[in-house]
């Protein structure tokens, strides 16, 4: 298997997140020499083995906590190919945050970071510390596939550059994961029961729906037991499933900070699109078309009235994972709409990008290796290998030269995500990768592929865009946005529950607006209108 530097086709991989990379070429060329942890090593610019003599190596990753990373037939085979071996610091993935900042200040670094989620601003800190390395070089001279993906992605290069011109973090790049949020989801038994063969196009006509989901016992038990509309609370972001969706009605892409087709930077909760979109919520909030355990309850909870058939418009990856059951192609995308004050619903496009999925650290011995070792993720082989693990387990080649494959079936009953998170790290967690077309060839069922074109009709052909890219703050301003943000984020989160619910009433729209300025609403916009023409000028 040779590597390449071709372009690659970038495709939507689902609820899949690619991950880490596995072994390329057959060259046997050595090109650089330095000291391992077995001595003096040799680092092979292709093929494997990557080293000439074994090479031990540190790595701190979250761990889902299904399969341990030793036993991992894909983490195996890479030891075996590469000649490198991996001692795994791994902590759970709900406490790694807590992990992670307690390595760093400890100054006992693991040698690779994997999918640690490093901030912009932990890059920045860390960076200009010396703690993690910068790798443009070691991307020149050791990546010929991520190299190609800049070349081909210039957006790529721009997003993960700090302001001091260094690169500190390999990412994750999923540029045809299109949905910004997790779609909004009609429940297709009450369309039916309703007889509705047209989704709303505005805000009136999806109200309309709503109130017939309430009065009109679509789910037919003679009980008016119905939801038109649930969300849930995330940590502290009540309504997130459901508002990016919504505010898009109104003309707003973003719940905090969106740029405009002007290139102006707008801070949302000070917009009048905002206003518009808060006073539309109350509607339905006042006439309980809005669930009214929206601001305390979890996914669960949510999930348990939807799997009573009482719930008629909620988010999640795919219906049928909130309403039970198969998938299906009954319960269509919702799509988005528009009030009377825009010509067109503003939709929110996935940024493709996340930065801060793979970082060496200043105790690396070899650096060279180990960006070797992570370049293979950016090329077919090794995002294949690491997405669904090694020919023969959970798929095979039915046409190996067009890259077509199918699916084995898995053993001891098990579902297929479960068994192919015992063969692989890459479940769950934000590990680095490359999602490209191939990966999926001759493996997608039908369900997958109508949600692929509800995806298409209903937000690709509408306009989805991008609302912001993913950029880098200054270290100070990075460090000001943080002070403005604490008292100024939980402000105006309280404020959009009680202009919901009628708390708060919009005669007091005026004082809020004034209250969010002297937070600092206006500074947060300033800051990243400044970090935006930066992005956008190199």
């Amino acid at each position: 298997m040779q590597t390449t530097s071709k372009p690659w086709k970038l495709v939507l991989s689902g609820a899949m997140v690619l991950t880490l990379l596995a072994g390329c070429g057959t060259s046997n060329t050595a090109e650089n020499t330095g000291e391992g942890t077995g001595g003096e090593v040799t680092v092979s610019k292709e093929g494997f083995p990557i080293v000439d003599k074994p090479v031990t190596l540190s790595l701190m990753a979250p761990d889902v906590g299904i399969q341990n990373w030793e036993d991992m037939v894909v983490l195996q085979q890479m030891k075996e190919k590469t000649g490198i071996t991996l001692e795994y610091r791994n902590a759970p993935k709900d406490s790694f945050e807590t992990k992670k900042n307690l390595v760093f200040a400890s100054g006992d670094y693991p040698d690779i970071l994997y999918a640690a989620g490093l901030t912009t601003a932990e890059q920045m800190n860390y960076g200009e510390q010396g703690i993690l390395i910068p790798l443009e070089e070691l991307i020149e001279e050791y990546a010929p596939n991520f190299k190609a993906l800049l070349e081909e992605n210039p957006d790529v290069r721009k997003s993960i550059t700090a302001p001091d011109g260094h690169i500190y973090s390999l990412p994750v790049v999923e540029m045809s994961q299109h949905w910004y949020r997790n779609p909004l989801w009609y429940n297709g038994d009450f369309l039916k029961a309703l007889k509705i063969d047209k989704l709303p196009e505005t805000t009136e006509e999806l109200y309309t729906y709503l109130k017939r989901v309430k009065e009109e016992d679509p789910n037919g038990n003679g009980v008016a037991d119905e939801i038109p509309l649930s969300s849930v609370t995330v940590t502290s972001a009540n309504l997130r499933d459901i508002r990016t969706w919504l505010l898009g009605a109104f003309g707003i892409y973003e719940e905090e900070i969106y740029v405009d087709d002007a290139d102006k930077v707008h801070y949302t909760p000070m917009e009048e699109g905002y206003k518009e979109y808060l006073a539309f919520m109350n509607r339905l909030w006042s006439e309980e078309l809005l669930d009214h355990e929206s601001f305390s309850q979890t996914a669960e909870q949510k999930k348990a009235k939807a799997q009573n058939n009482r719930v008629g418009l909620f988010s999640d990856w795919h219906a049928y994972m909130t309403k039970g059951g198969e998938p299906s192609t009954e319960d269509p995308m919702f799509a988005p709409v528009k009030s009377d004050s825009v010509d067109k619903p503003a939709i929110a496009k996935n940024r493709g990008i996340t930065t801060g999925a793979f970082a060496i650290t200043e105790s690396n011995p070899e650096p060279e290796a180990s960006m070797r070792w992570v370049d293979y993720l950016y090329s077919y082989e090794g995002a294949m290998f690491f997405n669904k693990g090694p020919e023969g387990m959970l798929w095979e080649y039915t046409d190996k030269e067009a890259r077509v494959k199918k699916y084995l079936p898995v053993p001891d009953g098990k579902e297929m995500e479960d068994y192919r998170a015992t063969l692989t790290p890459n479940y769950g967690i934000p590990a680095p990768t490359l999602s490209m077309d191939d990966i999926n060839k001759g493996l997608k069922t039908d369900f997958d592929l109508w949600v692929e074109q509800e995806t298409q009709t209903k937000l690709l052909d509408k306009g989805a865009r991008i609302p912001f890219p993913s950029l880098f703050l200054t270290v100070e301003e990075q460090t000001e946005i943080n002070s403005l943000n604490s008292d100024l984020s939980t402000y105006v989160k309280q404020m959009e529950a009680k202009f919901i619910t009628g708390a708060e009433p919009f005669a007091n729209w005026d004082a809020y607006v004034d209250t969010v300025k002297k937070m600092g609403g206006e500074r947060v916009a300033e800051i990243n209108q400044a970090a935006y023409d930066r992005w956008k000028s190199n």
